[in-house]
Protein backbone atom coordinates (compact mmCIF):
# COMPACT_ATOMS: atom_id res chain seq x y z
CA UNK A 1 0.00 0.00 0.00
CA UNK A 2 1.43 3.87 -0.79
CA UNK A 3 0.36 6.36 1.54
CA UNK A 4 -2.22 8.69 0.27
CA UNK A 5 -0.96 11.34 2.62
CA UNK A 6 2.01 12.37 3.52
CA UNK A 7 2.50 14.89 6.95
CA UNK A 8 5.93 16.93 6.76
CA UNK A 9 8.18 15.98 9.33
CA UNK A 10 9.25 19.28 10.21
CA UNK A 11 5.21 20.59 11.01
CA UNK A 12 5.70 17.36 13.81
CA UNK A 13 8.88 18.43 14.98
CA UNK A 14 7.86 22.32 15.01
CA UNK A 15 4.94 20.95 17.41
CA UNK A 16 7.01 18.63 19.70
CA UNK A 17 9.28 21.55 20.54
CA UNK A 18 6.49 24.16 21.12
CA UNK A 19 5.01 21.15 23.73
CA UNK A 20 8.44 20.84 25.17
CA UNK A 21 8.95 25.07 25.57
CA UNK A 22 5.18 24.89 26.96
CA UNK A 23 6.59 21.72 29.78
CA UNK A 24 9.75 23.85 30.80
CA UNK A 25 7.07 27.27 31.17
CA UNK A 26 4.53 24.40 33.90
CA UNK A 27 7.77 23.18 35.85
CA UNK A 28 9.13 26.75 36.41
CA UNK A 29 5.81 27.96 37.12
CA UNK A 30 5.15 24.53 39.53
CA UNK A 31 8.71 25.64 41.18
CA UNK A 32 7.60 29.14 41.78
CA UNK A 33 4.38 28.51 43.62
CA UNK A 34 7.05 26.33 46.18
CA UNK A 35 6.88 22.47 44.53
CA UNK A 36 9.98 20.93 45.52
CA UNK A 37 9.68 18.42 42.30
CA UNK A 38 7.34 18.20 39.36
CA UNK A 39 6.68 16.47 36.64
CA UNK A 40 4.44 17.06 33.30
CA UNK A 41 3.41 15.12 30.15
CA UNK A 42 1.53 17.00 27.30
CA UNK A 43 0.27 15.18 24.35
CA UNK A 44 -1.39 16.33 20.85
CA UNK A 45 -2.99 12.95 18.91
CA UNK A 46 -4.79 13.00 15.62
CA UNK A 47 -6.72 10.25 13.93
CA UNK A 48 -9.29 8.54 11.55
CA UNK A 49 -11.45 5.79 11.98
CA UNK A 50 -14.34 4.23 9.57
CA UNK A 51 -16.07 1.66 9.81
CA UNK A 52 -17.98 -0.16 7.44
CA UNK A 53 -21.06 -3.40 6.73
CA UNK A 54 -22.00 -5.29 4.28
CA UNK A 55 -20.90 -2.67 1.69
CA UNK A 56 -22.15 0.55 3.62
CA UNK A 57 -20.34 3.15 5.68
CA UNK A 58 -21.50 2.73 9.11
CA UNK A 59 -19.26 5.34 10.80
CA UNK A 60 -16.52 7.83 9.91
CA UNK A 61 -15.11 9.52 13.22
CA UNK A 62 -12.16 11.82 13.04
CA UNK A 63 -10.25 12.65 16.87
CA UNK A 64 -8.26 15.51 17.19
CA UNK A 65 -7.11 15.13 20.96
CA UNK A 66 -4.77 17.08 23.70
CA UNK A 67 -3.93 16.77 26.80
CA UNK A 68 -1.59 18.14 29.82
CA UNK A 69 -0.58 16.45 33.14
CA UNK A 70 1.17 17.94 35.80
CA UNK A 71 2.88 15.86 39.07
CA UNK A 72 3.59 18.06 42.14
CA UNK A 73 5.69 17.19 44.52
CA UNK A 74 6.03 19.14 48.08
CA UNK A 75 8.05 17.32 49.73
CA UNK A 76 6.51 13.93 49.86
CA UNK A 77 3.28 15.07 49.39
CA UNK A 78 2.01 14.19 45.70
CA UNK A 79 -1.27 15.79 43.89
CA UNK A 80 -1.86 15.25 40.25
CA UNK A 81 -3.90 17.45 38.25
CA UNK A 82 -4.76 17.45 34.35
CA UNK A 83 -7.14 19.58 31.46
CA UNK A 84 -7.67 18.92 28.22
CA UNK A 85 -7.70 22.49 27.23
CA UNK A 86 -4.10 23.95 26.32
CA UNK A 87 -5.19 27.57 26.66
CA UNK A 88 -3.01 28.90 28.89
CA UNK A 89 -5.77 30.32 31.62
CA UNK A 90 -6.49 26.61 31.96
CA UNK A 91 -3.17 25.45 32.29
CA UNK A 92 -2.73 28.41 35.13
CA UNK A 93 -5.70 27.10 36.80
CA UNK A 94 -4.30 23.32 36.24
CA UNK A 95 -0.90 24.09 38.39
CA UNK A 96 -3.25 25.80 41.03
CA UNK A 97 -5.09 22.71 41.50
CA UNK A 98 -2.05 20.73 41.53
CA UNK A 99 -0.37 22.78 44.65
CA UNK A 100 -3.57 23.13 46.93
CA UNK A 101 -4.21 19.47 46.37
CA UNK A 102 -0.63 18.88 47.63
CA UNK A 103 -1.00 20.82 50.44
CA UNK A 104 -3.81 18.57 51.48
CA UNK A 105 -1.91 15.18 51.30
CA UNK A 106 0.04 12.80 53.53
CA UNK A 107 3.17 12.39 52.89
CA UNK A 108 4.52 9.27 51.55
CA UNK A 109 7.88 7.85 52.03
CA UNK A 110 7.92 6.46 48.83
CA UNK A 111 6.97 9.45 46.74
CA UNK A 112 9.16 11.73 44.28
CA UNK A 113 10.41 12.00 40.70
CA UNK A 114 12.66 8.68 39.76
CA UNK A 115 16.29 9.31 40.55
CA UNK A 116 18.32 12.21 38.38
CA UNK A 117 21.00 9.96 37.41
CA UNK A 118 18.91 7.50 35.91
CA UNK A 119 17.47 10.42 33.27
CA UNK A 120 18.05 9.15 29.57
CA UNK A 121 20.55 11.26 27.49
CA UNK A 122 20.53 9.37 23.97
CA UNK A 123 17.79 9.30 22.07
CA UNK A 124 18.04 7.04 18.88
CA UNK A 125 15.55 7.19 16.02
CA UNK A 126 13.18 4.56 16.32
CA UNK A 127 11.76 4.87 12.95
CA UNK A 128 8.36 5.29 14.59
CA UNK A 129 6.74 8.32 12.52
CA UNK A 130 5.28 6.76 9.48
CA UNK A 131 2.73 9.70 8.74
CA UNK A 132 0.25 8.28 6.36
CA UNK A 133 -2.83 9.58 7.82
CA UNK A 134 -5.87 8.49 4.72
CA UNK A 135 -8.33 10.90 4.30
CA UNK A 136 -12.45 9.30 4.49
CA UNK A 137 -12.69 8.68 0.80
CA UNK A 138 -9.25 6.90 0.70
CA UNK A 139 -9.87 4.77 4.12
CA UNK A 140 -13.93 3.88 3.62
CA UNK A 141 -12.67 2.70 0.23
CA UNK A 142 -10.10 0.54 1.62
CA UNK A 143 -12.57 -1.33 4.27
CA UNK A 144 -15.30 -1.96 1.73
CA UNK A 145 -12.14 -3.53 -0.58
CA UNK A 146 -11.62 -6.02 2.42
CA UNK A 147 -14.80 -6.50 3.51
CA UNK A 148 -15.58 -7.21 -0.66
CA UNK A 149 -12.44 -9.79 -0.47
CA UNK A 150 -13.91 -11.84 2.68
CA UNK A 151 -17.32 -12.02 1.43
CA UNK A 152 -16.54 -13.46 -2.57
CA UNK A 153 -13.54 -15.52 -0.75
CA UNK A 154 -16.43 -18.57 0.02
CA UNK A 155 -20.06 -18.93 -0.26
CA UNK A 156 -20.62 -20.21 3.07
CA UNK A 157 -19.80 -16.24 4.41
CA UNK A 158 -23.25 -15.27 5.33
CA UNK A 159 -22.85 -11.88 6.89
CA UNK A 160 -20.50 -9.58 8.10
CA UNK A 161 -19.65 -7.96 11.47
CA UNK A 162 -17.86 -5.12 9.53
CA UNK A 163 -14.67 -4.19 8.34
CA UNK A 164 -12.39 -1.39 9.76
CA UNK A 165 -9.16 1.07 9.32
CA UNK A 166 -7.97 2.97 11.61
CA UNK A 167 -5.10 5.76 11.35
CA UNK A 168 -3.55 7.84 13.65
CA UNK A 169 -0.23 9.98 15.45
CA UNK A 170 0.99 11.10 18.27
CA UNK A 171 2.98 13.60 19.46
CA UNK A 172 3.92 13.57 23.34
CA UNK A 173 6.38 15.38 25.66
CA UNK A 174 7.96 14.62 29.13
CA UNK A 175 9.22 16.61 31.49
CA UNK A 176 10.31 17.06 34.50
CA UNK A 177 12.72 19.36 37.57
CA UNK A 178 15.54 17.18 36.92
CA UNK A 179 15.89 18.90 33.61
CA UNK A 180 14.95 16.20 31.71
CA UNK A 181 12.88 16.88 28.68
CA UNK A 182 11.73 13.36 26.51
CA UNK A 183 9.96 14.39 23.01
CA UNK A 184 8.70 11.96 21.06
CA UNK A 185 6.54 11.14 18.01
CA UNK A 186 4.59 7.61 16.56
CA UNK A 187 2.27 6.61 14.18
CA UNK A 188 -0.36 3.62 14.26
CA UNK A 189 -2.17 2.30 11.40
CA UNK A 190 -4.58 -0.84 11.69
CA UNK A 191 -7.15 -2.89 8.90
CA UNK A 192 -9.27 -5.30 10.08
CA UNK A 193 -12.63 -8.05 9.35
CA UNK A 194 -15.13 -10.04 11.11
CA UNK A 195 -17.17 -12.17 8.93
CA UNK A 196 -20.20 -14.45 9.93
CA UNK A 197 -20.77 -17.63 8.23
CA UNK A 198 -23.38 -20.44 8.33
CA UNK A 199 -27.31 -20.10 8.80
CA UNK A 200 -29.06 -19.41 12.31
CA UNK A 201 -27.57 -21.73 15.53
CA UNK A 202 -24.92 -22.67 13.47
CA UNK A 203 -23.71 -19.73 12.52
CA UNK A 204 -20.09 -18.67 13.52
CA UNK A 205 -18.05 -15.79 13.63
CA UNK A 206 -14.04 -14.70 13.38
CA UNK A 207 -11.46 -12.11 12.14
CA UNK A 208 -8.40 -11.24 11.10
CA UNK A 209 -6.61 -8.08 11.04
CA UNK A 210 -2.82 -6.40 10.72
CA UNK A 211 -1.42 -2.97 12.95
CA UNK A 212 1.66 -1.48 12.45
CA UNK A 213 3.45 2.25 12.93
CA UNK A 214 4.10 1.90 9.22
CA UNK A 215 1.27 1.61 7.01
CA UNK A 216 2.59 0.50 4.48
CA UNK A 217 3.93 -2.68 6.44
CA UNK A 218 -0.25 -3.33 6.37
CA UNK A 219 -1.42 -6.75 4.38
CA UNK A 220 -3.58 -5.91 1.82
CA UNK A 221 -6.84 -5.50 2.16
CA UNK A 222 -7.12 -9.00 -0.24
CA UNK A 223 -5.01 -10.88 2.17
CA UNK A 224 -6.98 -9.78 5.42
CA UNK A 225 -10.39 -10.68 3.89
CA UNK A 226 -8.95 -13.63 3.22
CA UNK A 227 -7.51 -15.13 6.50
CA UNK A 228 -10.33 -13.44 8.16
CA UNK A 229 -13.04 -15.64 5.95
CA UNK A 230 -10.66 -18.62 6.23
CA UNK A 231 -11.00 -18.73 9.91
CA UNK A 232 -14.79 -18.17 10.05
CA UNK A 233 -15.64 -21.14 7.65
CA UNK A 234 -13.46 -23.37 9.50
CA UNK A 235 -15.08 -22.93 13.10
CA UNK A 236 -18.64 -24.28 11.29
CA UNK A 237 -20.25 -27.52 12.39
CA UNK A 238 -18.29 -27.71 15.44
CA UNK A 239 -18.00 -30.57 18.13
CA UNK A 240 -18.30 -31.97 21.37
CA UNK A 241 -14.86 -32.89 23.27
CA UNK A 242 -14.58 -35.34 26.13
CA UNK A 243 -13.18 -33.66 29.64
CA UNK A 244 -10.11 -35.04 30.59
CA UNK A 245 -6.41 -33.87 30.67
CA UNK A 246 -4.69 -32.99 27.01
CA UNK A 247 -1.42 -31.00 25.39
CA UNK A 248 -3.00 -27.67 24.63
CA UNK A 249 -1.69 -25.47 21.72
CA UNK A 250 -1.99 -22.07 22.42
CA UNK A 251 -2.15 -19.99 18.77
CA UNK A 252 0.89 -16.91 18.77
CA UNK A 253 -2.24 -14.63 19.41
CA UNK A 254 -3.62 -16.22 22.18
CA UNK A 255 -0.09 -17.08 23.94
CA UNK A 256 0.77 -13.51 24.73
CA UNK A 257 -1.77 -13.56 27.02
CA UNK A 258 0.27 -16.12 29.06
CA UNK A 259 3.14 -14.18 28.66
CA UNK A 260 0.93 -10.99 29.80
CA UNK A 261 0.06 -13.38 33.29
CA UNK A 262 3.93 -13.58 33.79
CA UNK A 263 4.53 -9.48 33.34
CA UNK A 264 1.55 -8.90 35.67
CA UNK A 265 2.37 -11.35 37.77
CA UNK A 266 6.05 -9.62 38.48
CA UNK A 267 5.33 -6.08 38.06
CA UNK A 268 5.85 -3.94 41.10
CA UNK A 269 2.06 -3.16 41.62
CA UNK A 270 1.39 -6.80 42.28
CA UNK A 271 4.47 -7.70 44.29
CA UNK A 272 4.31 -4.34 47.01
CA UNK A 273 0.19 -5.09 47.25
CA UNK A 274 1.40 -9.32 47.69
CA UNK A 275 -1.28 -9.86 45.34
CA UNK A 276 1.24 -12.02 43.10
CA UNK A 277 1.76 -15.99 42.13
CA UNK A 278 4.96 -15.08 41.99
CA UNK A 279 6.61 -13.10 45.10
CA UNK A 280 9.97 -13.78 45.94
CA UNK A 281 10.69 -15.56 42.80
CA UNK A 282 13.86 -13.62 41.45
CA UNK A 283 16.33 -16.03 41.10
CA UNK A 284 13.80 -18.85 40.69
CA UNK A 285 12.42 -21.20 37.76
CA UNK A 286 9.26 -19.93 36.02
CA UNK A 287 9.85 -20.79 32.91
CA UNK A 288 11.47 -24.22 31.48
CA UNK A 289 14.90 -24.17 30.79
CA UNK A 290 16.24 -22.78 27.13
CA UNK A 291 13.79 -20.17 27.45
CA UNK A 292 13.73 -16.43 27.40
CA UNK A 293 12.36 -13.23 27.73
CA UNK A 294 14.28 -10.48 26.47
CA UNK A 295 13.10 -6.60 26.56
CA UNK A 296 13.99 -4.70 23.68
CA UNK A 297 13.11 -1.10 24.48
CA UNK A 298 14.76 0.36 20.95
CA UNK A 299 13.42 -2.17 18.21
CA UNK A 300 13.02 -0.12 15.36
CA UNK A 301 9.15 0.48 14.74
CA UNK A 302 8.08 -2.14 17.64
CA UNK A 303 5.23 -1.35 18.89
CA UNK A 304 6.39 0.14 22.37
CA UNK A 305 9.77 1.36 21.64
CA UNK A 306 11.33 4.43 23.59
CA UNK A 307 14.17 5.38 24.75
CA UNK A 308 13.34 6.23 28.26
CA UNK A 309 9.77 4.98 30.59
CA UNK A 310 7.17 6.98 31.84
CA UNK A 311 9.46 8.68 34.35
CA UNK A 312 12.39 9.50 32.02
CA UNK A 313 14.48 6.76 33.09
CA UNK A 314 16.72 5.61 30.30
CA UNK A 315 15.54 2.04 29.05
CA UNK A 316 18.13 -0.79 28.08
CA UNK A 317 18.02 -3.92 26.53
CA UNK A 318 17.66 -6.30 29.32
CA UNK A 319 16.75 -9.91 30.42
CA UNK A 320 13.73 -10.52 32.50
CA UNK A 321 13.69 -14.73 32.21
CA UNK A 322 17.31 -16.50 31.55
CA UNK A 323 16.98 -20.14 30.57
CA UNK A 324 14.02 -19.99 32.82
CA UNK A 325 15.05 -18.14 35.62
CA UNK A 326 13.79 -14.77 36.75
CA UNK A 327 16.16 -12.14 36.68
CA UNK A 328 14.14 -9.22 37.75
CA UNK A 329 10.79 -7.54 38.17
CA UNK A 330 9.05 -5.06 36.07
CA UNK A 331 9.40 -1.61 38.20
CA UNK A 332 9.19 1.98 38.63
CA UNK A 333 10.50 4.06 40.73
CA UNK A 334 7.48 4.33 43.38
CA UNK A 335 7.10 0.40 43.11
CA UNK A 336 10.65 -0.09 43.28
CA UNK A 337 10.65 2.28 46.67
CA UNK A 338 8.44 0.29 48.30
CA UNK A 339 9.90 -3.37 47.59
CA UNK A 340 13.48 -2.09 48.74
CA UNK A 341 14.70 -2.12 44.96
CA UNK A 342 15.64 0.35 42.33
CA UNK A 343 13.44 1.00 39.14
CA UNK A 344 13.83 -1.37 36.12
CA UNK A 345 13.28 1.17 33.64
CA UNK A 346 9.59 -0.14 32.88
CA UNK A 347 7.37 2.83 34.66
CA UNK A 348 4.40 2.19 32.42
CA UNK A 349 4.85 -1.34 31.19
CA UNK A 350 7.59 -3.53 29.55
CA UNK A 351 9.01 -2.25 26.22
CA UNK A 352 8.51 -5.00 23.34
CA UNK A 353 9.32 -8.57 24.99
CA UNK A 354 10.66 -11.22 23.08
CA UNK A 355 10.29 -14.86 23.68
CA UNK A 356 12.95 -17.25 22.71
CA UNK A 357 11.22 -19.68 20.05
CA UNK A 358 12.32 -22.58 18.71
CA UNK A 359 12.62 -24.39 14.76
CA UNK A 360 9.13 -25.67 15.26
CA UNK A 361 6.41 -24.38 13.01
CA UNK A 362 2.75 -24.29 14.08
CA UNK A 363 1.69 -27.25 12.03
CA UNK A 364 4.77 -29.51 13.52
CA UNK A 365 3.88 -28.64 17.02
CA UNK A 366 0.43 -29.93 16.12
CA UNK A 367 2.29 -33.07 14.36
CA UNK A 368 3.64 -33.09 17.86
CA UNK A 369 0.64 -32.71 19.84
CA UNK A 370 -0.71 -36.13 18.28
CA UNK A 371 -4.24 -35.39 20.25
CA UNK A 372 -5.15 -32.36 21.81
CA UNK A 373 -7.05 -29.04 21.62
CA UNK A 374 -5.11 -25.93 19.54
CA UNK A 375 -6.91 -22.88 21.53
CA UNK A 376 -7.39 -19.82 18.73
CA UNK A 377 -9.74 -17.79 20.68
CA UNK A 378 -10.05 -17.28 24.70
CA UNK A 379 -12.67 -15.65 26.34
CA UNK A 380 -13.54 -14.98 30.64
CA UNK A 381 -11.29 -13.57 32.50
CA UNK A 382 -11.08 -16.15 35.41
CA UNK A 383 -7.75 -16.09 36.70
CA UNK A 384 -6.78 -15.58 40.36
CA UNK A 385 -3.69 -13.34 40.22
CA UNK A 386 -2.46 -14.41 44.05
CA UNK A 387 -2.92 -18.19 43.77
CA UNK A 388 -2.60 -18.45 39.83
CA UNK A 389 -5.57 -20.28 39.22
CA UNK A 390 -6.72 -20.27 35.79
CA UNK A 391 -10.20 -21.07 34.15
CA UNK A 392 -10.90 -19.74 30.96
CA UNK A 393 -13.55 -20.21 28.44
CA UNK A 394 -11.80 -21.09 24.77
CA UNK A 395 -12.52 -22.05 20.80
CA UNK A 396 -10.43 -23.68 18.66
CA UNK A 397 -9.93 -27.07 17.31
CA UNK A 398 -9.30 -30.58 18.10
CA UNK A 399 -6.47 -32.41 17.06
CA UNK A 400 -5.88 -36.37 16.54
CA UNK A 401 -3.34 -38.17 15.64
CA UNK A 402 -1.24 -35.07 14.77
CA UNK A 403 -3.73 -33.19 12.14
CA UNK A 404 -6.19 -30.94 12.54
CA UNK A 405 -9.74 -32.76 13.23
CA UNK A 406 -13.13 -30.34 14.01
CA UNK A 407 -13.60 -27.24 14.97
CA UNK A 408 -14.44 -26.95 18.99
CA UNK A 409 -16.33 -24.32 20.89
CA UNK A 410 -17.79 -23.66 24.36
CA UNK A 411 -14.74 -25.36 26.12
CA UNK A 412 -13.10 -24.12 29.24
CA UNK A 413 -9.27 -24.70 30.52
CA UNK A 414 -8.06 -25.03 33.42
CA UNK A 415 -4.75 -25.17 35.69
CA UNK A 416 -2.52 -23.30 37.67
CA UNK A 417 -0.68 -20.34 35.92
CA UNK A 418 2.73 -21.80 37.84
CA UNK A 419 2.40 -25.14 36.45
CA UNK A 420 1.13 -23.92 32.95
CA UNK A 421 4.50 -21.77 32.48
CA UNK A 422 6.51 -24.23 33.99
CA UNK A 423 5.27 -27.02 31.51
CA UNK A 424 5.79 -24.80 28.29
CA UNK A 425 7.38 -27.61 25.82
CA UNK A 426 7.84 -25.44 22.83
CA UNK A 427 7.61 -22.01 21.19
CA UNK A 428 6.93 -22.10 17.80
CA UNK A 429 8.88 -19.89 14.95
CA UNK A 430 5.81 -18.32 13.77
CA UNK A 431 5.90 -14.79 15.92
CA UNK A 432 3.23 -12.15 15.52
CA UNK A 433 4.11 -9.23 15.11
CA UNK A 434 1.25 -6.89 15.80
CA UNK A 435 2.06 -6.59 19.58
CA UNK A 436 4.93 -5.43 21.74
CA UNK A 437 4.61 -8.91 23.23
CA UNK A 438 6.71 -10.61 20.54
CA UNK A 439 5.69 -14.82 20.48
CA UNK A 440 4.88 -17.38 18.42
CA UNK A 441 2.78 -20.17 19.49
CA UNK A 442 2.89 -22.11 23.03
CA UNK A 443 2.78 -25.87 23.34
CA UNK A 444 1.64 -26.89 26.61
CA UNK A 445 2.24 -30.22 27.99
CA UNK A 446 -1.23 -30.71 29.78
CA UNK A 447 -4.49 -28.97 30.82
CA UNK A 448 -7.77 -29.85 31.71
CA UNK A 449 -10.15 -29.38 28.95
CA UNK A 450 -13.78 -28.99 30.01
CA UNK A 451 -16.36 -29.83 27.19
CA UNK A 452 -19.91 -30.76 26.63
CA UNK A 453 -19.14 -34.72 27.02
CA UNK A 454 -18.87 -37.18 29.60
CA UNK A 455 -15.28 -38.34 30.27
CA UNK A 456 -14.04 -41.68 29.32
Amino acid sequence: MTPLIETPADASQATLDRLSELARDVLARCAARGASQCEVGINEDRGLAVGVRMGEVETIEHTRDRGLSVTVYFGQRKANASTADLDPASIETTIDQACAIARHTEDDPCAGLADAERMARHFPDLDLWHPAPLDADAAVQLALDCEAAGRDADARIANSDGGNVSTGASLSVYANSHGFVGAERSTSHSLSLSLIAGQGDAMQRDYWYDAHCAFAQLASAQEIGRRAAERTVARLSPREVRTGEYPVLFTAECARSLIGHLLGAVSGGALYRKASFLLDHVGKQVLPRGIDLVERPHLPRGHRSSAFDAEGVATVDSDLVRDGVLMRYILGSYSARKLGLESTGNAGGVHNLAIGTGADTRASLIRGMRRGLVVTELMGQGVNTITGDYSRGAAGFWVENGEIAYPVDEVTIAGNLRQMLLGIEAVGNDVDTRSHVLTGSILLGRMTVAGGAAAD
